[in-house]
């Protein structure tokens, strides 16, 4: 049996993981990751076979970015004066909503798997679009009340990292599983797998304790210049601004994750299973990355580390779109993942710790702007560019753009040079 977490000394790896509401927590993020990463290869390989059109398959980020964005300002001032977990519960129970359309529109009865067209994916894109909306109030509701389940600050940078550790196992579960799935039960059957897995994480958040809102500190917005507050507080902190817009900028233009449909399909034939394993790598890299970090956590040159880390996984990006062997894919992918893994600790650390309780669910918002939607938005991107220029030219470039972000923000964000580690 694990000791509680006032045993737990400082440099306890597993300090945070004593705590039961954070392991319970932990598990839900673990089942949600593996039911969302599932529906997301599904959908993305339903869909591209439906059209033959990479576009469609940025459609799909964009169809769940728009909402999230809309509603995410407005989430983050709900997650600050509603109780999170009640967030958390409504939004769960909609995404276990959706994922049952997805297999109910799969099955038989639905559109089917004969049919082709882009007629038949307009239901899929609608049901995309109101998880969106999920998504939207579920971010800055999760991210802000992780913190209210650990009895001391100190453990919070250890609750990251395994928050981290954990979300990108189960990123590289869920595309594998998922991988494995479509050939032998087809894409009804893998939806409802998913959807199976959503029901377990809803109970086990269920489980978790409620807790009240932190104090507001003498704060008395109105509507307005409380949603507002969270734009306000990162525009004016050098730092946080720097590592939000270095992240969101290398996943809007260097990700390649959107098309690797094409790739596995077209480029390197290796079916669904071999897409599943690409889907998988990157996530690999992350969690072996975020263990490493858990025992040797960056305490120098943290700013230098990010910044390195973001060009190389610019540079991963670029090597990926130009090989055509299966296995120097896959461990290029697995490279992206190692030196993303870096930029969301990093970054993450920074926003916990210089936010103050009360703010967090705006300030969450305001990341999963930055961050969160420019993942769906980076895939509609993706998907033009390669509509335009054709998928490896389109990866090419992606990467470019990458390395002159990289290069910008070192020339500009001097504070940013000059951190040495993501604490106070």
């Amino acid at each position: 049996m694990l000791p509680s977490a006032d045993s737990a000394p400082a440099h306890d790896p597993y300090a945070a993981l004593r705590v039961p509401d954070f392991r319970r927590l932990v598990s839900t993020r673990t089942l949600l990751t593996v039911a969302t990463r599932i529906q997301g290869l599904v959908v993305s390989w339903q869909i591209y076979h439906l059209t033959g059109d990479p576009l469609a398959l940025g459609l799909i980020g964009l169809s769940e970015a728009i909402p999230s964005i809309v509603v995410s300002l407005y989430a983050g001032y709900v997650a600050d004066t509603v109780r999170r977990k009640r967030i958390v519960v409504a939004a769960l129970a909609v995404l276990v909503l959706c994922a049952a359309a997805l297999a109910a529109l799969a099955s038989p009865y639905g559109i089917g798997l004969l049919a082709k067209g882009a007629l038949y994916t307009l239901p899929l894109y609608a049901v995309i679009f109101v998880s969106g909306l999920a998504r939207g109030f579920m971010g800055p509701a999760l991210f802000s009340f992780m913190p209210q389940l650990l009895p001391d600050r100190a453990l919070l940078p250890n609750a990251i990292t395994w928050n981290s550790t954990t979300y990108q196992a189960s990123a590289v579960l869920g595309p594998a599983v998922g991988g494995f799935l479509i050939e032998p039960l087809g894409v009804a059957w893998s939806y409802a797998v998913g959807l199976g897995l959503l029901l377990l994480g809803l109970v086990q958040f269920a489980r978790i304790a409620d807790r009240p809102l932190p104090p507001t500190e003498g704060e008395r917005l109105n509507l307005k210049d409380s949603v507002l507050s969270g734009l306000r507080f990162i525009f004016g902190n050098q730092l946080v601004l720097a590592a939000l817009s270095l992240d969101m900028f290398a996943v809007l233009f260097g990700g390649a994750v959107a098309l690797l449909p094409v790739f596995a399909s077209d480029i390197l034939k290796v079916g669904a299973r071999g897409f599943g394993q690409l889907e998988a790598a990157p996530a690999i890299g992350s969690v072996l990355m975020a263990v490493f970090l858990t025992y040797y956590p960056l305490k120098r040159r943290a700013g230098w580390k990010l910044l390195g880390a973001v060009a190389g996984f610019g540079l991963a990006t670029i090597c990926f779109a130009l090989s055509t062997n299966f296995y120097l894919s896959l461990f290029l992918l697995f490279l992206t993942g190692v030196f993303d893994s870096v930029s969301v600790i990093v970054r993450s650390t920074l926003i916990h710790v210089y936010t103050p309780e009360y703010m967090k669910g705006r300030v969450s918002a305001v990341n999963n702007i930055f961050i969160g939607s420019s993942n769906e938005i980076g895939a509609f991107e993706s998907g033009t560019a390669a509509r335009l220029l054709g998928t490896v030219r389109s990866v090419v470039f992606g990467g470019l753009m990458t390395l002159l972000v990289v290069a910008i923000t070192t020339w500009k964000a001097d504070k940013l040079r000059k951190l040495e580690s993501g604490t106070k």
